[in-house]
């Protein structure tokens, strides 16, 4: 019988760091550095607004948009945060977290033939959602020496008369790293003059160790053609409520409305009820949390260069993304065996893209002492190489 997959579903690779995940779940004793979610609880205030609308049976389905009161609040936080203004009645719309705003975002967009540009290293679904679409998805190289961010000489390397959007996620999954205001500002011209969109996943914004995130939408010159998406997922410990946002001109959101009403209808009802006390009363569990990955990464980014790592201190996300180059190993090699040998679960650079090579992805939202029993067993696997 023929093969009835079709070619764009052949041609996405399975996750690069999904292996290593299975195999983990075969072990005992790990310590898990690889999965990308807060180990905190949702807040409980938080969840008692979603347990609240089951109770009260407010469980029909909303607006396609989403609730109103949640695209307020959505709203009024862009702006008061970041000074980016999103008309809630029709630049908003609620989405089944930030994963669905991607898929959204790139099929509203990109035709196919479209070249998109996708800053490297990057979360693992960026490049097959350009695929699923029809786009030619094109790796833009932000390596370490760059501190991971996009740079105007490595845009202009890759910007050709087919490149339509450009993709970027910062703070960044799977570096840590930022991109300051002075960075955004000396992309912005070669983004206006090539007539690119710009898509900036800010999942991580609220997670800033220093100073404040900088949204791209905020600055004149891009708004007009900038796709927001953000959500709830990292910064209030809500990964499984599924719940985000996408934001963007007019024009853009109307026609991703289409696309989300046929896909998608609305997000969960309950999940935007407690988006909505999230945004209302979740603001200090929040800030407790952010200041101890603060400690967390102080702490095992210091350890993890005591013992030969070199790792760059990450300023946003909760991801250190230390070099193992100086171990003779390839990065799958390093994660596979630090995993069997000692027990610690990371995710190699190289399933984050070309720029992720020599390096591993490790989260360090985990207790304190299993990070330092992590570093523990790390040294002794580097010593025993």
């Amino acid at each position: 019988m023929k093969s009835y997959v079709s070619q764009r579903a052949q041609t996405i690779p399975p996750s690069g760091i999904r292996k290593f995940f299975d195999l983990l779940l075969t072990m005992n004793d790990v310590i898990s550095l690889g999965v990308g979610e807060p180990d905190f609880n949702t807040p409980w205030n938080v969840a008692v607004a979603g347990i609240d609308s089951v109770e009260r049976g407010a469980t029909a389905y909303t607006s396609n948009k989403g609730l109103q009161e949640l695209r307020d609040l959505i709203s009024s936080d862009l702006i008061s945060r970041y000074g980016t203004s999103y008309d809630p009645e029709n630049e908003i719309i609620v989405t089944g977290g930030v994963s669905e705003g991607l898929d959204l975002a790139v099929r509203t967009v990109v035709d196919p033939g479209d070249e998109v540009l996708v800053a490297d290293p990057c979360y693992v679904s960026y490049a097959p959602c350009v695929t699923l679409a029809g786009g030619i998805p094109v790796s833009l190289p932000c390596p370490a020496d760059e501190e991971f961010r996009v740079t105007p000489d490595a845009l202009m390397e890759q910007v050709t008369k087919k490149t339509k959007l450009l993709m970027i996620n910062y703070p960044n999954n799977p570096t840590g790293g930022v991109m300051r205001r002075e960075d955004i500002m000396a992309i912005s011209d070669i983004i206006v003059d090539h007539d690119l969109l710009l898509l900036s996943d800010e999942i991580y914004a609220e997670l800033t160790y220093e100073g404040r995130h900088v949204s791209p939408a905020s600055l004149d010159d891009l708004w007009e053609r900038t796709i927001t998406l953000n959500g709830f997922s990292k910064a209030y410990s809500m990964t499984g409520w599924r719940v985000g946002y996408f934001c963007a001109p007019p024009e853009i959101t109307a026609a991703a409305l289409k696309i989300h009403q046929y896909v998608m209808l609305c997000a969960p009802t309950m999940s935007q009820y407690a988006a909505v006390e999230a945004l209302k009363r979740a603001e200090e569990a929040k800030d407790r949390m952010v200041a101890e990955f603060r400690m967390r990464r102080n702490l095992f980014v210091s350890g993890l260069n005591r013992i030969g790592l070199p790792c760059h201190l990450p300023k946003g996300a909760f991801y250190a993304f230390p070099s193992i180059e100086s171990t003779g190993l390839s990065d799958e090699e390093f994660a596979e065996r630090l995993l069997l040998e000692h027990q610690v679960a990371v995710a190699p650079g190289s399933a984050f893209g070309p720029s992720g090579v020599g390096h591993v992805r490790c989260a360090y939202a985990v207790s304190r002492e299993d990070l330092e029993e992590a570093t523990r067993r790390i040294g002794l696997f580097i010593d025993t190489i």
